[in-house]
């Protein structure tokens, strides 16, 4: 099965498109298939659970440290848990969140939500009690599985939310035995929710529909706090099936051994550590978290040939003592994010040397394309992508297009800068609950990204900004938005405008500038508290105390003049600090 062109642009939109594929099939690298295959025909995540589970049901389906399953158990344990959610009332379309970390317990929650026909909601295991409320009540959510840890936090927020039964499982709980690769949580065996519901009877097979609503993946925006983004299983088994392809391979045609730690909750680690292993028939190599240490051993142990990660991780492998080119001889594909260090010809050389392999940029992508809408492999020659102006993001997977547009939508010549727009099999259907955001985000099959960025003389996508003021910290994006959402539940904050500020450690961190009402006395770091305990710790801003903020004769913040502030701050401190 060979996906479908997409549906016919807009007459301008058309015309340019016309040109830009011509210039993308001329630089078409060779060992990049140029359609995708599918092996099977169903566009059902679950299916393709089912098809491995019968074609390689001893094929160990997740590793985590030393605790495999295999594809036969995996099948067996979502049933379970699709059987539990039907004890329990749940029906198909009924919003299902699982707010946990890193674990096979997520993997197999995802699977039983989705053979049942629920909505799977993952949620941000770092939120807080305002953001935690937020998501549960926009979603609707009315079951949760929940790390035990989290309950406190559940405990406390559950009487605003529409949750009518919570779950507790624990990070230890999938473990049978002492974990063969040491866990960087505690391995104790623990009474749980979770025993209970794997004695469940398993659910019976029902016919899935791909196009149904089957995940709301959260994403904030440039107002207001998240929006959910309606994704189907169409959508994630084309997306799982273009990473494929981008990484130089057919779909299923050998089982793939992929490394993650990216968290699982965030879109992109649930391509990369569940959809992508698993609609190869392949094994999904789960950390917890991030530890040179334990990556290098489990690379090893599991002869893995595919990671994603930060580039300062692959730094950090190559300084670390235990580091042995030979363990790693699986790898074929090594991609990296630039966040705090940044991929350049000395990183890659010296990779290069170590290993054999080129380590390469990942892809463009957003939530609400289901990312990874662009691939670098192949674009390496001399180092044309890193020597080409940053950010360079590659040509579109095939089945997507990307097209550069003006403010008033029309396309822009080759290397002028616009805005960003998208069209692809795994676009959101709509923003959940919020027609306004979707009537103003997809147009005619196009996704408006508010990204800025250019094509290159060979159709290949270079990204400038997004929307400038979004901030990434250690790789999570923050949207000043959501921040200042949050700020102004505090009873003595007036008004706030947030902004990205520079830092040496995390790349970028939130800066609030906070007016306080007239009678508060507020000081910074009592402000800057009270964020540590209402919201995610990557979301908290250092705060800067105002009397007024600059703002426009119609009464909006001047969010350039906070910029200019924020340089001002950050050449002082970096002053300070020489």
């Amino acid at each position: 099965m060979t996906v479908e062109p997409p549906t016919v642009a807009p007459p301008a939109l058309d015309t340019a498109l016309a040109q830009i594929r011509q210039l993308q099939s001329a630089a078409w690298p060779a060992q990049v298939p140029r359609t995708v295959e599918y092996p099977i025909a169903s566009m059902a995540v679950v299916d393709y659970l089912r098809h491995w589970a019968a074609l390689r049901p001893e094929v160990t389906a997740i590793a985590y440290y030393g605790r495999d399953l295999s594809y036969a158990e995996y099948d067996e344990l979502s049933d379970r848990f699709a059987g539990w959610l039907l004890a329990n009332g749940a029906q198909a379309g009924d919003r299902i969140g699982v707010y946990l970390s890193n674990c096979p317990q997520f993997l197999v929650a995802m699977l039983g939500i989705l053979k049942i026909g629920a909505v799977h909601v993952p949620i941000n295991p770092l939120f807080r009690a305002h953001e935690l409320r937020h998501e549960l009540l926009d979603a609707g959510v009315t079951i949760l599985l929940a790390q035990d840890n989290l309950a406190p936090l559940v405990d406390e927020v559950r009487a605003d939310t529409p949750v009518r039964l919570v779950a507790l499982t624990a990070l230890s709980d999938m473990f049978v035995a002492e974990p063969a690769v040491t866990a960087p949580f505690d391995t104790t065996p623990a009474d749980t929710d979770w025993h209970r519901i794997i004695e469940s009877p398993r659910a019976p097979a029902q016919p899935t529909d791909p196009d149904a609503l089957a995940a709301l993946n959260y994403t904030g925006g440039t107002t207001g706090m998240p929006k959910g983004c309606e994704h189907t299983q169409r959508h994630m088994v084309y997306t799982a099936a273009t990473a494929t392809v981008a990484n130089g391979f057919r779909v299923g045609e050998r089982p793939l051994v992929a490394l993650n730690f990216l968290p699982v909750f965030w879109i992109a680690g649930e391509d990369f550590g569940i959809l992508f292993p698993l609609v190869n028939g392949g094994t999904a190599v789960l950390m917890n978290r991030w530890d040179a240490t334990t990556a290098l051993r489990l690379l090893a142990r599991y002869r893995v040939t595919s990671m994603i990660g930060m580039i300062d991780n692959y730094v950090e492998m190559m300084d670390h003592p235990a580091f042995d080119p030979a363990e790693l001889a699986a790898l074929e594909n090594t991609t990296g994010v630039s966040f705090v260090v940044k991929l350049d010809t000395e990183i890659r050389a010296r990779w290069r040397a170590a290993t054999g392999l080129t380590l390469r940029e990942t892809s463009y992508g957003m939530t609400e394309t289901h990312t990874a809408d662009t691939f670098t492999l192949g674009l390496q020659d001399d180092d044309y992508d890193l020597c080409s102006e940053p950010v360079f993001c590659g040509l579109p997977v095939p089945g997507t297009d990307i097209l550069i547009v003006d403010e008033n939508g029309a396309p822009v010549p080759i290397g002028t800068e616009g805005q960003i727009i998208v069209r692809s099999p795994s676009i959101l259907t709509r923003y959940y609950r919020n027609p306004e955001s979707t009537a103003a985000t997809v147009r005619e099959g196009w996704l408006r990204t508010g990204d800025v960025g250019k094509l290159n003389e060979r159709g290949a996508l270079h990204y400038l900004a997004r929307d400038k003021e979004m901030i990434k910290v250690n790789g999570m994006s923050v949207f000043p938005s959501e921040v200042e959402s949050l700020l102004m539940l505090h009873p003595q904050v007036q008004t706030v405008g947030v902004v990205p500020k520079p830092d040496a450690a995390r790349g970028q961190v939130p800066l609030a500038f906070v007016v306080l009402i007239p009678e508060s006395s507020l000081a910074p770091a009592e402000l800057r508290s009270w964020a540590q305990q209402n919201m995610a710790t990557y979301k908290v801003p250092e705060i800067e105390i105002l009397d007024e903020l600059p703002m426009t004769a119609t009464g909006k913040i001047r969010k350039g003049d906070l910029f200019t502030m924020t340089e001002r701050i950050a050449a002082t401190e970096s002053e300070d600090i020489q």
